[in-house]
């Protein structure tokens, strides 16, 4: 638990003592769902490759929707002030970089879908990060990165087939990007819909009739991609 101003938040730290020494550090965004099962497992996955990863709260404690209207309401309240959302990601990453496991100085983050736009616009304000990744993300945002204030190297993986992330938001996240001088790499796997790095994105598509479905070979490329992305920017 942590706390942002009066508001608690529950966060979930996973490293693993197999590895010795200060590693990196790994934030992890959640879904517009909120801190549920999913964002945790991601952290765990992280830890069994070397990280000590922090799978944050943008919601406050026991705030996780079983509906799309309560994680849109969830979300929508979030992200009314990015001032506030930018305040309860920096206490997140303080805590990691805290952490005994952590080298404080080689910090990650990386989002799906909500979580996805939340570390690309942290990156948009200048937030000191190594890199983001952001996985069927949102691309399009009130945010516009500028020349000179983005810190991060970025990486994006999108569906082709993804009807919340159209081309024209791709194409316009290229160009900004481009203009600001950022350091960016995007993937876009044709024929793959939202949500795919989520096994239970099949099962969420029949229930509430959603344009999501998962696509293990798209979750295991972007993951192997995330990967090769962090040797990069953290080195030896």
């Amino acid at each position: 638990d942590y706390k942002v101003g009066d508001t608690t938040f529950t966060g979930y730290l996973a490293w693993d003592d197999e590895h010795d020494g200060k590693r990196p550090g790994v934030l992890v965004v959640h879904e517009w769902w909120g801190h549920n099962e999913f964002a945790r497992d991601q952290a765990e996955k992280l830890a069994a490759s070397g990280f000590t990863a922090l799978a944050l709260d943008m919601y406050g404690s026991g705030k996780v929707a079983d509906h799309p209207k309560e994680a849109e309401a969830f979300m929508k309240a979030a992200t009314s002030n990015m001032d506030q959302v930018k305040a309860r990601f920096l206490a997140a990453k303080e805590l990691l970089q805290n952490h005994d496991t952590v080298n404080d100085q080689k910090i990650a983050a990386q989002g799906y879908c909500f979580g996805g736009a939340v570390v690309l616009n942290m990156a948009r304000m200048g937030v000191d990060l190594d890199g983001v990744v952001s996985y069927h993300g949102a691309l399009g945002s009130p945010l516009q990165a500028e020349a000179g204030t983005v810190k991060a190297r970025v990486q994006v993986y999108t569906g082709g087939a993804d009807a919340m992330v159209p081309s024209e938001q791709v194409a316009g996240l290229v160009r900004e990007m481009q203009n600001a001088e950022v350091d960016l790499t995007l993937v876009s796997f044709p024929g793959v819909k939202h949500s795919f790095t989520n096994p239970n994105a099949d099962k969420v598509a029949e229930q509430f009739g959603m344009p999501i479905a998962y696509d293990e070979a798209a979750a295991r490329r972007s993951w192997q991609g995330t990967m090769r992305f962090y040797e990069e920017i953290f080195g030896e």
